[in-house]
């Protein structure tokens, strides 16, 4: 079993992220190692070394420090002791990201890809072997055509960027997506990606049309040269463990003119602890139209503690319509008209983005990626398949407030969710009530701080453990959290990645798995929480002629590989 230390202590303690063959031989010197890969890449994309200089950053570049401060959200790896990448290359094209690919591989470091910085655990821009960061957030472009009712969406565009460029062409269409507009495209929607419209319409995976990605041979495939398999992982099973997802395909989804959304807040000494044991049973079977996230938060009120429980919604329709569904399902909330605003689907985005005036500011915010912004934080995640007895709502918050600063996030299901089949997509998690995000941040920068947050949020989620999934307990992958294991890439890769790999995907977790075998067998594209490859005992390698040979994957589908594999 993998211990649970923080991640910085991992980095430092931990093998981590070896290469089958050749990884054990020393790097060479960071200079001669830029020169070789500068070079490298001007001739693989046919430009002037000066040109491309650009966008390949060497440690002593005067930018260096920026362009890597650009996308850490989380302080805690943003500090002058985190390893840093020796180079960082910022594609500004498919071929760029095939040439880094290519030229990443003989130099023996790890390739770390980063399109979007929401990466709570740091997983896509440290490590402690010697690493490049390809960073995507230069392939930004969104393409909507509303007559097709798609778009196709490059993957280090921001949610942000999508909702606004849907906005300018459709004032009637939307996308089920996060609310959060800084997150990159690529790693939500390769990881699932989930939002307030995901009881109407699903995940985000779930509205995917196409994709394209650059393989480990550095070719450029969609989804009819990649395969139904390798498609199928990259929705949802994370895009770093396959390759480098360059974008996707989505279809847009109908949004009425007006919808509505509300906050409600009730503390424990006036009912909050009843209102959170109904919303269990109402949340995730109300109307799908209708998302109500429960926030439970420890505060002080007239110098005492308690806890907080808010709820914030989301209906796809007028305010008179919601108020009647919940006075007869939820009469514990004690929603009035009063509490609610009717907007525009694009303001309702802006106003879960904490936007206290989304009725009168310009969407064009969405496009600022407020870029080298940061506070330390953790997350971790757990799934809920029966409802908690009003007793355990009562334990938790008293647990809350013993803690002090810890808060939790409940995310109905339900609607959609529980029309898709767990095995449509690598997520499995679709017949839960609700998700739990434990969520906790803080401004100073203390070791010892750090170190009793931490502690609050491993607490917290062991108190759970009686009121949450089992066999495996469930994790979102989304939520990256080292705590739960991690991956050292060594000879018992395969059984160190099924601790997380089992709580992330479930039974999934071994179609991707083969999929993996087969399409990276060296395990070149890995990080600490990858999807690892099928142990060499256990696979059949028959030598073919001829350039690329193929193999017979899961359900039958095919996929490129550089050699046959038989699993059994």
């Amino acid at each position: 079993m993998v211990t649970t230390k923080t991640f910085v202590s991992l980095l430092f303690s931990v093998l981590f992220l070896s290469l089958p063959f050749s990884s054990f031989s020393q790097s060479p010197p960071s200079s001669s190692v830029y020169d070789s890969f500068l070079k490298c890449f001007s001739e693989r994309t046919k430009s002037p070394q000066t040109e491309i200089a650009k966008n390949v950053f060497a440690q002593s570049n005067p930018s260096y420090s920026s362009v890597l401060r650009a996308y850490i959200r989380n302080a805690r790896f943003n500090t002058s002791s985190t390893p840093k990448p020796t180079i960082i290359v910022t594609p500004r094209s498919d071929s760029h990201v095939s040439a880094a690919v290519l030229c990443s591989k003989p130099l023996n470091f790890v390739l770390k890809i980063r399109s979007g910085g929401h990466d709570y655990d740091g997983l896509s821009y440290i490590s402690d072997k010697p690493f490049f960061i390809l960073d995507l957030s230069n392939i930004r472009d969104v393409t909507v055509d509303i007559a097709d009712q798609s778009a196709w969406i490059s993957a280090g565009a921001t949610l942000g960027e999508v909702y606004y460029r849907i906005w300018e062409k459709s004032k009637i269409h939307g996308f089920p997506a996060g609310v959060c507009p800084t997150v990159g495209v690529g790693g939500h929607l390769s990881g699932g990606g989930y939002g307030n419209m995901l009881r109407k319409f699903g995940l985000s995976v779930d509205n995917l049309i196409d994709a394209k990605i650059v393989d480990v041979n550095g070719q450029i495939l969609d989804r009819k040269s990649m395969g139904e398999d390798l498609f199928w992982a990259i929705s949802g099973g994370g895009g770093g463990s396959f390759g480098v997802v360059l974008g996707y395909k989505v279809k847009l989804v109908p949004v009425p003119q007006t919808v509505t959304v509300f906050r409600v807040e009730q503390y424990m000494d006036s009912g909050a602890v009843d209102m959170v044991t109904k919303w269990q049973s109402v949340g995730p079977k109300t109307d799908p139209n209708l998302f109500m996230r429960m926030l439970i938060q420890p505060v002080t009120r007239n110098k005492v503690k308690t806890v907080r429980a808010s709820v914030v919604a989301l209906y796809l329709g007028k305010a008179n319509d919601v108020v009647s569904l919940l006075a007869k399902e939820f009469p514990e909330l004690g929603l009035k008209k009063g509490d609610c605003k009717e907007m525009t689907w694009i303001q309702s985005a802006l106003w879960w983005n904490n936007d206290v005036n989304a009725t009168k500011t310009d969407p064009k915010v969405f496009l600022d990626r407020n870029l080298d912004s940061s506070s330390f934080g953790k997350r971790k995640s757990d799934y809920v398949a029966t409802e908690i007895p009003r007793d355990g709502i009562e334990s938790l918050f008293k647990k809350m407030i013993e803690l002090g600063k810890i808060g939790l996030v409940f995310n109905p299901y339900g609607g959609k969710m529980a029309e898709v089949a767990e095995d449509a997509t690598p997520f499995r998690h679709r017949n839960k009530l609700f998700k739990i995000q434990y969520s906790v941040n803080w401004k100073e920068s203390s070791p010892e701080i750090e170190k009793g947050f931490l502690n609050q949020a491993k607490v917290l989620h062991s108190f759970m453990t009686g009121f949450v999934s089992k066999n495996p307990r469930g994790a979102y992958l989304n939520y990256r959290d080292v705590d739960i294991g991690v991956n050292d890439h060594g000879v018992d890769s395969y059984k160190e990645g099924e601790v997380y790999g089992r709580m992330y995907f479930g039974q999934n977790f071994d179609r991707l798995v083969k999929i993996k075998t087969a399409v990276d067998p060296q395990n070149f594209f890995r990080n600490e929480q990858s999807i690892p490859t099928l142990p060499i005992s256990k696979r059949t390698v028959v030598p073919e002629t001829g350039t690329a040979s193929r193999w017979s994957g899961a359900r039958g589908a095919t996929v490129v590989a550089t050699m046959v594999l038989h699993v059994f």
